[in-house]
């Protein structure tokens, strides 16, 4: 057999990873933006003890409060620009942190990315310039009307540049996801091996109803995550997963989808995230599309719409399996909207489907299906899959032998 050499890179290539490289060098940059805000820490207690000094000596009076807590106030919002630059530049410019799935992540590291960030701290420099202004009239009788007058102009000319910017980081970040869409629809991805999904750390728990959530929760069949072919797809996350199978998401009240053509193991991970769900405590309750709209017809029917979606608020997780297959009318289409608005950052849903997701409005008739996928995408980690049908390529090999 003849061995496989792998080509030199070309100088191109190399050029580009040592350009690529050079981003470390603003690491040192944010660790000294964490000295900075160290001092503001510093300047904080610094003004609060003062404030505090002068209250219990009764030389406090209330223009120097107000005075002393705006800028108490000042510090703070410094300080959370500060925080927005070292975590959001970080991440975007330099390198990714992994937070994902962390507890203590917050909500707008979850959408970062250069607009994003742009508009944090254009509202974040807003708030700032409110306060010193609100400083200035407070202060009023020993500040200058030319300083009244410039710090007026120029807090104006910060809220215009701040929706300036807004307004424009609406199209710039549509065009940025079409552009990741049509890099996905057209470039495939290499195919590499990939290791099985590991099993949880360490021994499951011991929960005495963990067998019992398992038959209430109507799996079709018993599925582990361990059992998975991660190799039969040509394009798998197994990271994400990984992440997954932790059952975070679950806790957090965030969201997976699986998106991928037919026999590529979607409802095997749905069942196996499930699973791991119910064995983690977490009551579950599976189905498939078509059922989740016959069951919330018949509600609607009857009256009690409102009481199912509350009464499925005890089931931690639901899953919603084959969106796709078969298309819904506009009133069902309503009913999917209520069930995911009503679950949104309340409980968790796992969802299948033979589409992406901006290609719902091909499933779901009526003006619902946008809002439903904004909903359903907001906490949600989005797994594509894609490759040959498992059961048709194990029919083919079985006719072979």
């Amino acid at each position: 057999m003849q061995a496989i050499t792998r080509a030199p890179s070309p100088p191109t290539t190399t050029l580009g990873y040592a350009l690529f490289a050079t981003r470390w060098l603003q690491a040192p940059l944010y660790f000294g933006l964490v000295a900075a805000q160290g001092v503001y820490v510093y300047k904080f207690f610094n003004e609060l003890w003062t404030l505090i000094l002068r209250c219990v000596t009764g030389a406090a009076t209330e223009t120097y409060v107000m005075l002393a807590v705006l800028k108490l106030v000042d510090v703070v919002m410094i300080a959370n620009l500060l925080i927005m630059v070292i975590v959001g530049g970080y991440e975007t410019f330099v390198s990714r942190i992994g937070l994902q799935g962390h507890r203590d992540q917050p909500e707008w590291l979850s959408h970062v990315n250069s607009n994003v960030l742009k508009v944090k701290l254009a509202t974040a420099i807003v708030g700032i310039s409110s306060v010193h202004l609100l400083q200035m009239f407070v202060d009023v009788h020993h500040t200058a009307r030319h300083s009244l007058l410039w710090g007026t102009v120029i807090h104006m000319a910060f809220i215009v540049s701040a929706a300036i910017l807004a307004y424009m980081s609406g199209p710039m970040a549509a065009q940025a996801e079409r552009g990741r869409h049509e890099e996905h629809r057209d470039v495939p991805e290499p195919v590499r091996p990939l290791a099985p999904i590991p099993a949880q750390a360490g021994p499951p728990a011991v929960e005495t109803g963990a067998e019992e959530r398992i038959r209430a929760a109507g799996f079709p069949a018993r599925k582990a995550l361990e059992d998975f072919d991660a190799e039969h797809p040509r394009v798998f996350d197994r990271e994400a997963v990984a992440r997954l199978g932790k059952t975070d998401f679950v806790t957090a009240h965030a969201n997976a989808v699986f998106v991928g053509p037919p026999g590529t193991g979607k409802t095997h991970l749905a069942v196996g995230l499930g699973v791991r769900a119910c064995q983690a405590g977490h009551r579950v309750l599976f189905d498939t599309a078509a059922g989740w709209a016959a069951r919330l017809a018949g509600a609607q029917a009857a009256g009690r719409l409102t009481e199912e979606l509350g009464a499925l608020d005890a089931r931690a997780l639901l899953i919603v399996d084959e969106v796709g297959y078969v298309p819904f009318d506009a009133d069902t289409s309503r009913l999917f909207f209520r069930l995911v608005a009503h679950r949104y950052e309340r409980g968790s849903l796992i969802v299948t489907s033979d589409r992406p997701l901006d290609r719902w409005d091909e499933v779901f008739g009526g003006p619902s299906a946008a809002a439903m996928v904004d909903r359903l995408a907001h906490h949600a980690e989005i797994v594509r899959l894609e490759g040959d049908s498992y059961r048709t390529r194990r029919a083919t090999s079985e006719w072979a032998g």
